[in-house]
């Protein structure tokens, strides 16, 4: 990533924090759930949890931007949990589209091409690396 996309990764992110994470939570698992009906089962009943889970990843996560390789081991380790709950490698995009919707609905006319861009490449970036984790044995 440029120092130009995780600014903007940043800056962008910064207007989601005042919003309920029960309420992105919702619109990201119910994108996510439409699109793809079969993942449901992965996912607890009960998504309040969940949706706490997920914002308080992408904060941690989007805060360490400039400094990813502080990030390995719980990017690794979260590779890992979500090997356990099912999640295969075609999952991850099936997560980035319905991230990626999330973020333009949240963002309104602030979502332009640059961000998009921005939010794409960081969203490989954690994917492939999830990707390349979940495929090695689990540290011990």
């Amino acid at each position: 990533m440029t120092k130009e996309q995780i600014k903007l990764v940043k800056q962008t992110w910064r207007l989601f924090r005042g919003i309920d994470p029960a309420l992105i939570g919702d619109l990201f698992y119910t994108k996510l759930f439409a699109d793809n009906p079969s993942v449901k089962k992965m996912f607890p009943p009960d998504m309040e949890q969940q949706y706490i889970k997920l914002i308080d990843m992408l904060t941690s996560i989007v805060g360490r931007l400039d400094q990813l390789d502080t990030l390995t081991d719980e990017i690794a380790a979260m590779a890992q949990r979500h090997v356990q709950y099912g999640v295969r490698p075609a999952h991850y995009k099936l997560a980035g589209n319905a991230l990626l919707w999330t973020l333009e609905k949240g963002l309104g006319k602030d979502w332009n091409s640059e961000v998009k861009e921005a939010w794409q490449t960081c969203y490989t970036l954690l994917s492939n690396t999830m990707i390349n984790a979940s495929s090695q044995s689990p540290a011990t």
